[in-house]
């Protein structure tokens, strides 16, 4: 007796899986496609990050001052470029994937990527023509990112069971949310050694992806011929684009404004945009094969999952930012780190954040396998909101233990979070449509990325423009600079400000100019020292640094209380009846 019912209580061995053509794939298979597409998702996500500590090397390496406002837009670009164009393109390939063949779409993802990596370590160009070259460069490279984030997770939910889906898209999903993190950490260490290395990274494990892919990535599902729904790839790719541009000139001033959130050119740009999206819309309820279901958002498992995907994005993203600011600007350089390292040690400091994330992304996956995706995407989010009311909480010139325990808190509630929570959006999709619904929650993804900087640099500039003018010509003057020079400096916009304390620079000789030599040698020491910029910022910067933390604070907020409503009701079988 005792045999039989250890025999029955033996799990039965998982079915081998077989391609769109019915042939027998190895039993290992689903771990291949999970292995080579954490791969993919872990270089685009470094790279979608790398250059934000290593841009001081980069701009020195094509001998251009991003500080001088005529190259504020290169600066800018060269952020932005490579997220602008993934996510506009995530959803269209996602869908061509869904027709020609996942695997396919994804390996030619992985090769593009790989020869614009290689393109871009050659850069011989200088100057403009040389950011001119980067940011073409970053942008086609995009296009390769935009191929491997639009099919990943539906190969993943095409490879993995139900049961064990929230492991997989959790390893995935760890992978997405820490390489951007990670990649802080390596663009601190190679562009000390070589700026050309921060882009080169990359190429050895593309082509390894690349021939891995090729050789061992299958079509699990059936691909279904369609026509190309042309007019909504390019509403959808024409409303993105000019929504996008208009956030990243709107953080710039704009002739006496310190924004140009009032400038007709942004205004028509991001008015215009959602009116195209608009168009959009209309335009995927009325043609046969459209580029996205819409229907597809009745799916309330899919659409508040997306909505909370997008929340937590946005906060993540701009955290980021302001930290890096925070600690480059002000931190390390009153603690005796010089500018020249402080991208490094930002980096270096960063590593608990990532540390929450990576502990936490698969044990959580695993465990919503079991018990549900909702416990884990709530708490999540809760655990990342009491992060962002700590960090409001901190004083400018913080204890870093203190500070180092909030940020892992924060990485432990997007890594609990994460996970879960594309489980759940996958597992609401019908299987010919996981391209297209894969590819529209990594545009929620990347389009949050570009949103958030837009939102926290806003915010940031709106705080330092109530104090920065009166601290930083009050100092000035107490150190010898004449009240004309001092005043000139402190009128200049706080964007300018803001950029150089992201970049890790001194602003003081930029600021001030000619007007340096007016001062006595012994104050020029001190005003051009690695202590007399971030003592002046601290104050006005703590009120900005309060309301952007705030932000994130009710973004993680909502997203939570979207993970914690019920799915039920959601008509997803109908949803499939009427798709087929």
């Amino acid at each position: 007796m005792s045999t039989v019912s250890a025999e029955t209580s033996r799990p039965a061995d998982p079915p081998q899986v077989r391609n769109h053509r019915g042939e027998l794939l190895p039993s290992n298979y689903k771990w291949i496609a999970l292995s080579n597409t954490t791969l993919g998702v872990l270089i685009i996500t470094i790279n979608s990050s790398i250059l934000l500590i290593s841009l001081p090397a980069v701009f020195n390496g094509i001998g251009l001052d991003p500080l001088t406002p005529s190259n504020t837009s290169y600066l800018l670009w060269l952020i932005l470029g490579f997220l602008v164009v993934t996510a506009v393109l995530v959803v269209s390939l996602g869908r061509l994937g869904d027709i020609y063949g996942r695997a396919r779409t994804y390996n030619l993802g992985f090769a593009v990527f790989t020869f614009f990596s290689i393109l871009l370590s050659i850069t011989w160009l200088k100057g403009s023509s040389g950011a001119l070259w980067l940011i073409i460069m970053r942008a086609l490279q995009g296009v390769g990112g935009a191929m491997l984030f639009a099919n990943s997770s539906a190969l993943i939910t095409d490879a993995f069971p139900q049961e064990q889906r929230g492991l997989a898209l959790g390893i995935n999903g760890v992978a997405a949310v820490a390489g951007s993190s990670i990649g802080l950490v390596l663009g601190g260490v190679l562009a000390p050694v070589a700026w050309r290395a921060v882009f080169l990274v990359s190429v050895p494990f593309g082509v390894f992806g690349t021939i891995w892919g090729y050789r061992k990535l299958h079509d699990l599902s059936e691909r279904r011929p369609a026509r190309i729904d042309w007019w909504g790839n390019v509403t959808f790719a024409i409303g993105l684009v000019a929504v996008m541009v208009g956030i990243t000139y709107g953080i710039q001033p704009y002739g006496a404004h310190t924004m140009g959130w009032t400038s007709p050119k942004v205004l028509a740009e991001i008015i215009g945009g959602l009116l195209v999206l608009g168009a959009f819309c209309v335009i995927e309820t009325r043609v046969e094969s459209p580029m996205f279901h819409l229907d597809l958002f009745k799916v309330r498992s899919f659409a508040l999952g997306n909505l909370a995907s997008l929340l937590s994005a946005i906060g993540r993203g701009g955290l980021q930012f302001v930290l890096i600011i925070w600690l480059q600007g002000i931190y390390l350089p009153r603690h005796g780190y010089s500018y020249a390292d402080t991208p490094l040690w930002a980096g270096i400091y960063l590593l608990p954040l990532v540390a929450g994330m990576l502990f936490a992304g698969p044990i959580a996956g695993a465990l919503s396998d079991r018990i549900g995706p909702r416990p884990f995407a709530v708490g999540g989010m809760v655990l990342a909101t009491l992060s962002f009311l700590l960090l409001a909480l901190l004083p400018v010139n913080f204890s870093y233990p203190v500070f180092a325990l909030v940020i892992a808190l924060n990485g432990l509630g997007m890594g609990v979070f994460f996970s879960p929570n594309r489980a759940s959006i996958m597992n609401a999709l019908p299987p010919n449509q996981r391209g297209a619904g894969g590819g529209m929650a990594a545009t929620f993804q990347n389009s949050a990325q570009v949103l958030s900087i837009g939102i926290f640099f806003t915010l940031m500039i709106i705080g330092l423009s109530g104090g920065l003018h009166d601290s930083l010509y009050h100092g000035l003057v107490a150190h010898g600079v004449p009240s004309a020079d001092a005043s000139r400096a402190a009128n200049l916009p706080p964007v300018s400000t803001l950029f150089a304390a992201f970049l890790g620079y001194n602003p003081i000789q930029t600021l001030l100019g000619s007007g340096i030599q007016h001062v006595p040698l012994a104050q020029q020491h001190v005003l051009l020292g690695h202590t007399f910029f971030p003592s002046v910022i601290s104050s006005p910067f703590s009120s900005a640094l309060t309301s952007a933390f705030v932000f994130g604070l009710v973004a993680c907020a909502i997203a939570g209380l979207a993970s914690a409503i019920p799915a039920r009701g959601t008509p997803f079988l109908a949803f499939r009846r009427r798709s087929r």
